[in-house]
């Protein structure tokens, strides 16, 4: 495993902050979830994938252009987007 360099100090309730860099770097964003893991010496970070984009359900996911969404956001989703879209047409239209 490489190292980065970078040194954190934990915070009073047992908290670090992972630099923007490796954030970014791992497409972390705030509000994601991150499993965290042991294996031996070593405490592992990984991203958790498998969860809806917007709602964090893990149920009845759909792959969407390589992303996850569960079929009750996808189904809102069906109704608000094109309505969204309807309502930036007109507005653009007024300009």
């Amino acid at each position: 495993m490489k190292s980065t360099g970078v040194v954190r100090k934990i915070d009073e309730l047992g908290r670090i902050v992972l630099p923007s860099e490796l954030r970014r770097v791992f497409g972390i964003h705030e509000g994601d979830e991150l499993e965290i893991s042991v294996e031996g010496e070593h405490i592992i970070l990984n991203k958790r994938l498998d969860v809806c984009l917007f709602c964090s359900s893990d149920e009845g996911l759909i792959n969407y252009k390589d992303r996850k969404v569960c079929a009750k956001c996808a189904a809102e989703l069906s109704v608000t987007a094109p309505r969204e879209l309807r309502l930036d047409e007109r507005v653009g239209a007024a300009d």
